[in-house]
């Protein structure tokens, strides 16, 4: 494969009769997956187990899913990566494009839990909840009652106090589609949704936020006291110390999942699989869900009571749930976007 030396010979070759022909080099696959703390949990924990009871060298590409799914497109029919870690939304781009081969049949696949199912060529390793959080102590300050439903962003009292990422974002495209769904719209049917956020919620946004750091900070310094955030990144802000909880409203929480999928035209396919089928290993779930925040789809993984806390684990938790058919948004969000910069976030 071009620009890859895979199986390399141990030596220069045969250099006299009789020698004895040259070993295999350890083979390498390639993962493309997300940095930062991921990429430390990976290199730490679970490379070097599934390196221990493989004949196999993990090369780690860090990037985010936007990064790791151009590089599939970049490299298209001469892949160099054989396993990719991507949102929910950009794996369904990737096995629409091709880039993901089909998962063979192992026995951990009956264990998933049937939401964090995808298709033939992908499968959910992880589930955080979007969903609302709420600094507890200005809530109780002002005589707020605790949240429990989407229906507080239109709640007059919190003004200016709310913040909500914008479109691009997976967290604000689910709060489009859920409040579609509030007001008797669909996935199929987003005026519903556009208008709510444009008339109802929109006056209370101080921030269409993206970015984790400022929606911390933002908290932090009394800016905002509600937010629609995912269940992972409440539990990293309530870790400081702040007071923070995370709130399944009671109309269901919209799941984003972290997908794997092994790349077509792998020269270790086995292995690729078998690497796919370890993430769903419930000590992998585990680890995944104490290191990353990542709740376990495999139904089988048993937590402990703090980091249970953090995840959605219980079946009442599962139960609320709600999968994004990314099919149909994946083709319908350019157009989305465009009316969102016109009527929503102006």
């Amino acid at each position: 494969m071009a620009g890859r030396s895979r199986w390399l010979l141990g030596a220069a070759g045969v250099l006299a009769a009789g020698c004895a022909l040259p070993a295999l080099a350890t083979p390498t696959l390639y993962l493309g997956s997300y940095g930062g703390s991921t990429q430390d949990l990976f290199q730490k924990k679970i490379i070097p187990a599934f390196e221990a009871n493989h004949d196999v060298k993990i090369v780690y590409v860090p990037g985010n899913s936007t990064d790791t799914l151009a590089k599939l497109q970049a490299q298209k029919a001469k892949e160099e990566l054989d396993v990719v870690l991507l949102d929910d939304g950009p794996m369904y781009q990737a096995t629409q494009f091709g880039f993901c081969d089909k998962l063979q049949d192992a026995p951990v696949y009956k264990d998933i839990y049937d939401i964090g199912k995808m298709n033939a060529n992908a499968t959910s390793v992880g589930v955080v909840a979007t969903g609302l959080v709420y600094n507890t102590e200005a809530f109780r300050k002002a005589g707020l009652p605790k949240p429990d439903s989407w229906e507080v962003l239109t709640d007059k009292r919190l003004r200016q106090k709310i913040a909500i990422p914008p479109i691009n974002n997976t967290y604000g495209l689910q709060t489009l589609l859920t409040y579609a769904r509030l007001r008797k719209g669909s996935d199929h049917n987003i005026d519903p949704g556009m208008t709510a956020l444009a008339k109802e919620v929109g006056p209370n946004v101080l921030a269409w936020e993206p970015s984790p750091g400022k929606m911390t900070e933002m908290f932090q310094n009394g800016d905002v006291t509600l937010a629609v955030w995912g269940s992972g990144r409440v539990a990293a802000l309530k870790a400081t110390g702040f007071p923070v909880e995370f709130v399944y409203p009671k109309e269901g929480s919209p799941a984003m999942f972290t997908a794997a999928c092994p790349v077509v035209h792998s020269d270790v396919a086995a292995l690729s699989q078998q690497f796919v089928q370890f993430l769903l290993s419930p000590q992998v779930q585990a680890w995944l869900a104490e290191g990353q925040g990542w709740g376990p789809v495999n139904k089988n993984t048993r937590l402990t009571p703090q980091v249970a806390a953090t995840v959605p684990y219980t079946p009442d938790q599962i139960d609320r749930l709600v999968k994004t058919d990314w099919t149909y948004v994946n083709d319908k969000r350019s157009d989305w976007t465009n009316r969102w910069n016109r009527t929503v976030e102006r």
